[in-house]
């Protein structure tokens, strides 16, 4: 089942499964677009909120596996989970939102008992940089230090924008000394080579410092977006702003906006649209391994990603249990995507 099946990515994902002779049961919240969505695809659909655990266990029913496209996944997972453990279900999402991955991680133990695989974020929040993340640790086992960026240049769809609108003022986050730590909005800005050159970059509350914890039991861990100095700036003075940022006088007129644009951007800005990575792992010797990724646009690596993680649970090749993308399937399940290529830089040498 594709929960969301009507949204940008949901839509994107529906239509790839079927091509590829996938016949999953869309589903979501609005009947009418559903209806014409599976219409088109020649797929069954049911109609369900998540308003209450009986609408969700009733639209679930039967269902091997679910990936839940919906966001806010804040708001959208929680009560899916729920009812995947009740009643058997695999539960996928592609979030990429922190507290979901440590909310959902927390049940690691019941989705074991249930016999339930729990496995967030498998789009393009987090599996580029979680395989990046286990990919540094296999290079510097003894790192205690995980710096991860990227940049994109590619416009986000209406979902994406309106998640990011919804957590505006909601600070930085990073990982520290195993903890997830709150910080400032651009708490620290640093140069990174994602390698088309050193830019600056900002912290952000990436879902990596939540999840490249799990993948690698490293303490220590950053993630920064390349950005603009406009963006730098604007991004300072969200610090001060966030009571204005989250009134209704701005959050109206940008919610009304943003639903009046187009879905998303259109398959020719995609196949244009290249995201680059950006990672470090050090330790406390002097150690330091550095890894450079490019993949496609971020929309078009999450069909791809979405649907082989999907396709590898429904095989039953993992295990019940909380998984992170690379947990799940190593590090260089992301090089089975095409498009996808990674450059290992000389190791520093550690002291003896």
């Amino acid at each position: 089942m594709i929960y969301g099946a009507t949204g940008y990515t949901g839509a994107l994902i529906s239509h790839a499964a079927s091509r590829r002779g996938m016949r999953p049961i869309l589903a979501g919240r609005n009947a009418e677009k559903l209806t014409l969505l599976a219409g088109e695809l020649g797929l069954e659909h049911r109609a369900f909120a998540l308003d209450s655990a009986a609408n969700v266990a009733d639209g679930i029913r039967g269902i091997h596996t679910l990936l839940n496209c919906a966001g806010p996944f804040s708001h959208t997972a929680q009560p899916i989970v729920d009812a995947c453990l009740k009643a058997g279900t695999n539960y996928l999402d592609i979030t990429g939102e922190a507290g979901v991955f440590e909310a959902i991680a927390m049940r690691a133990a019941e989705a074991r008992r249930a016999g339930v695989v729990l496995l967030p974020g498998v789009g393009f929040d987090v599996v580029p940089s979680d395989c990046l993340a286990m990919h540094l640790k296999q290079r510097l086992p003894t790192a205690t230090r995980l710096a991860l960026g990227f940049r994109s240049s590619g416009r986000l769809s209406r979902g994406t924008a309106l998640t990011a609108l919804e957590r505006i003022d909601s600070g930085g986050l990073i990982r520290a000394d195993g903890v997830l730590k709150p910080v400032r909005t651009a708490w620290k800005t640093r140069v990174i080579d994602c390698g088309d050159g050193p830019t600056k970059a900002i912290t952000i509350p990436w879902g990596d410092v939540a999840t490249a914890f799990h993948s690698t039991g490293i303490p220590n861990i950053e993630v920064y977006l390349a950005a603009p100095w406009g963006l730098r700036v604007g991004a300072r003075l969200s610090r001060w702003l966030g009571w204005l940022l989250r009134s209704r006088l701005v959050q109206g007129p940008l919610k009304r906006r943003i639903l009046a644009g187009p879905p998303g951007p259109t398959e020719a800005e995609r196949r244009q649209n290249r995201c680059l990575f950006w990672g470090e792992a050090t330790d406390d010797v002097g150690g330091k391994v550095v890894v450079r990724q490019q993949t496609p646009d971020g929309y078009d690596l999450t069909v791809e990603t979405a649907l082989a993680a999907a396709a590898r649970v429904l095989s039953g090749a993992v295990a019940p249990g909380f998984y992170t993308p690379a947990m799940a399937f190593g590090p260089d399940f992301i090089l089975e995507i095409a498009g996808v290529t990674r450059t290992d830089e000389l190791a520093a040498s550690s002291a003896a």
